[in-house]
């Protein structure tokens, strides 16, 4: 009975912090780390950089729903989520927040001197950005540049050295995300406007959000062509950022064409098909290019 409960609580957990999620950050993670390489890493490098990118994402969605639960309990879009409807326990989600956190420094440390050096970076942002949107629309930039860093991470896996090719995707990673955060707040505008709460959307209004948000979105695939280039790509990468720049214009052809009522589209689907498609692309291209 006590193990059925504890299951039960596990599937609870992982659908609060939207595990499935993982599917936007890893393709990028294992690009930085294939570029790295030259091709196929070895896959004790894989393994480790697997377990860290999943276990930091872990924690950081279990402190956003953490530090958001009041506001989420006040939201119509959220007040059905787990911590809201007390069907978790705010000690249970820091409990096993702490324990993806260890597990994300244990894995860093495996990685190398320099990732586990460096990797008080992205856990700080990553407590500091729920609290980001009492104060600041900025909030979107921060989680891109948190998910940005995934790349640059797995590049300094195997190769701890300064480069602009992880740096560009990087910024590219950044810009595609912020974008998509920007689309994604469109479903709390009014609740953010009534609570006082601080979004792209709320302080320059829908039009210029779209507008702001595409103009990311073409940074993101400027970045990711130059970090091709440096990388000595060709054209089956070039041809996957063609595809990459439809799943992108399909995006936002559905924001303005239908607005919140294709987000699950708009937000998961097409995001994991760029994802997907940057890092195919790339392989294809180092070992058949």
């Amino acid at each position: 009975m006590k193990q059925s409960k504890r299951q039960s609580r596990l599937a609870i957990f992982l659908e609060t912090i939207k595990f499935e999620h993982s599917l936007f950050a890893l393709p990028f993670a294992y690009l930085g780390l294939f570029l790295a390489e030259g091709g196929l890493p070895w896959p004790h490098l894989i393994f480790w950089v697997t377990v860290g990118m999943v276990s930091f994402r872990t924690f950081a969605m279990a402190m956003n729903r953490l530090i958001d639960r009041k506001i989420d309990a006040q939201n119509p879009r959220t007040e059905s989520w787990s911590l809201p409807q007390k069907k978790l326990t705010p000690r249970f989600v820091a409990l096993a927040g702490l324990f993806s956190l260890l597990v994300f420094f244990g894995s860093v440390r495996v990685l190398g001197p320099l990732c586990f050096f460096l990797s008080p970076v992205p856990v700080l942002l990553a407590v500091i950005y729920p609290f980001l949107k009492r104060f600041t629309w900025l909030c979107h930039a921060v989680l891109g540049i948190i998910l940005g860093i995934a790349p640059y991470g797995a590049w300094l896996a195997s190769r701890p050295e300064f480069s602009w090719i992880p740096g560009l995707l990087l910024i590219g990673v950044a810009a595609w995300v912020t974008g998509f955060d920007i689309l994604y707040s469109f479903q709390d505008f009014d609740f953010d406007q009534k609570a006082g709460l601080k979004s792209l959307p709320v302080r320059f209004g829908r039009k210029a959000s779209l507008t702001t948000a595409a103009s990311l979105h073409l940074t993101a695939l400027m970045a990711w062509a130059g970090a091709g280039a440096l990388a000595g790509l060709g054209l089956i990468f070039g041809l996957g950022l063609l595809i990459v720049a439809a799943l992108l214009s399909r995006e936002h052809w559905l924001m303005h064409r239908f607005g919140l009522t294709k987000m699950g589209e708009v937000f998961f689907s097409l995001n994991v098909g760029v994802s997907f498609a940057v890092f195919i692309a790339v392989v294809l291209d180092l070992y058949w290019g």
